[in-house]
């Protein structure tokens, strides 16, 4: 493991690198005990708390433990899908609100990735899948329901439409899709969508999943993308409407005041 010390990357940041590669490479496997600080420290030519500032950025990305005593110190951690899925959601979160990405862009991505789990699903799903997605169909029609309990339940109701696909990596990878742009598309169409056409959808999509019939799945997937997206095109552009009525009525206001007649002169 070796860092370059006329590189401009932070030293902790590269000998965290350095570290993760060797976990990735094989080198380092899940409970190897990871040298000391000041063996560390002494490989690397560098201060012990640029030592600690290294392993602190790899527990965050749950790569190692830590642990006291005499038999105490870093240890290589397995990472779970877990723990992964977390990690993914979160930077999916960020990737999504700190870009430029339109919500029709965001839509299509979302919906083709989870058309994408209908032969899994049709082939592996079970019945704790369907009654996952049976409870959620409940809670949806709920008259009291909250907003965000009917956003909570529609992130719960795909979540376990694509566990049906039994696939641990493609749950992980969908939990991008689902648990972090269904989130933000629902902030942005709440106010527009018809809670009864989605259950109306949501209902269809589980007799789909029960009957195994992948074709009716991924009509209704569609069916949903275009909704989505129908909803979306709607907002947006009421959006633009009232962002022109406000300019209009600005410039109005200011030509109304240039035309005024000066009331204070004689």
């Amino acid at each position: 493991m070796k860092i370059d010390p006329n590189s401009s990357s932070d030293l902790s940041a590269q000998i965290a690198k350095s570290i993760r590669d060797a976990i990735i490479s094989g080198d380092l496997i899940v409970e190897d005990r990871l040298p000391s600080e000041q063996e560390m420290a002494e490989q690397f030519d560098v201060s012990r708390p640029t030592i600690r500032e290294a392993l602190k950025r790899l527990a965050a990305q749950s790569l190692i433990r830590t642990q006291r005593g005499a038999f105490g110190g870093a240890f290589v951690r397995r990472l779970s899908y877990e723990d992964a899925r977390k990690q993914h959601i979160t930077t999916s979160t960020l990737l999504l609100s700190m870009n430029d990405i339109s919500f029709d862009t965001a839509c299509q991505a979302r919906y083709a990735m989870e058309r994408s789990c209908v032969g899994l699903v049709v082939e592996n799903r079970n019945e704790t899948h369907l009654e996952a997605m049976k409870h959620e169909l409940n809670v949806q029609q709920q008259p009291d329901l909250s907003d965000e309990g009917f956003c909570a339940s529609d992130i719960g109701f795909h979540r376990a439409l694509v566990d049906g696909a039994g696939n641990p990596v493609l749950s992980y990878q969908m939990a991008g899709a689902i648990e972090a742009m269904q989130p933000l598309m629902n902030m942005i169409t709440f106010t527009d969508r018809s809670r009864a056409e989605i259950v109306t959808i949501h209902t269809a999509l589980l007799a789909a999943a029960a009957e195994r019939d992948a074709e009716q799945l991924e009509s209704q997937l569609t069916r949903l993308e275009n909704y989505t997206l129908k909803l979306g095109r709607s907002v947006f552009e009421r959006r633009r409407e009232k962002r022109a009525e406000k300019n209009d009525n600005n410039a109005r206001t200011m030509f109304s005041s240039i035309l005024r007649p000066d009331e204070s002169a004689p």
